[in-house]
């Protein structure tokens, strides 16, 4: 039996995202997207109310950020995590690997609202699918991977995969916690 190694990883991952992660931020208000959970809390905000030495952004809104990261590090907002998914994990590698628009977290435009922000959620996954259904899993990541870059698409798959789970779980934290306060 020859197995379809693509779709059974895309399987994996979309079952999460239809299943859970994704539902979950259908009723996303402004309010929640934007919501500090503690003192000092990472967001995204506009230019002017940036709040870390190295906030990144291209337009009005950009996202906190500091290098090397503080210890230990900050809480962020579902907006933050939201960007950094959108950004870091899905998108920089969309353009490294499956010919999409070049971005970084410089150049990407961060949403004001939850919306905004769940349309691009929607279109990076979208792309990152796209990419893996049709990838060479087992072509070298290539120096852009650091770590990764000796290894198979595969291996880069999978983290993805499990950044997805990781933060999807933490937004749905989040929210929870937005629900129960008092």
């Amino acid at each position: 039996m020859t197995l379809d190694w693509n779709a059974l990883l895309l399987d994996q991952i979309d079952f999460q995202w239809r299943g859970a992660f994704r539902p979950r931020l259908e009723t996303l208000t402004d309010e929640q997207y934007l919501w500090e959970p503690a003192p000092g809390a990472w967001s995204v905000r506009p230019r002017a109310e940036a709040t870390t030495p190295m906030a990144a952004g291209a337009g009005d809104m950009v996202i906190d950020f500091a290098f090397p990261a503080p210890d230990p590090p900050p809480v962020t907002t579902i907006a933050w995590r939201l960007g950094h998914v959108v950004v870091g994990v899905l998108a920089m590698r969309v353009a490294g690997h499956f010919g999409g628009p070049p971005v970084d977290y410089a150049t990407h435009h961060y949403a004001p609202t939850a919306r905004e922000a769940l349309d691009q959620l929607d279109d990076a996954y979208a792309a990152w699918t796209a990419g893996v259904r049709g990838a060479d899993l087992e072509e070298p990541c290539g120096p852009s991977e650091g770590p990764y870059a000796a290894e198979p698409m595969a291996v880069l798959v999978l983290h993805i995969h499990r950044e997805l789970l990781h933060h999807g779980a933490e937004i749905a934290l989040l929210l929870d916690l937005h629900g129960a306060r008092s």
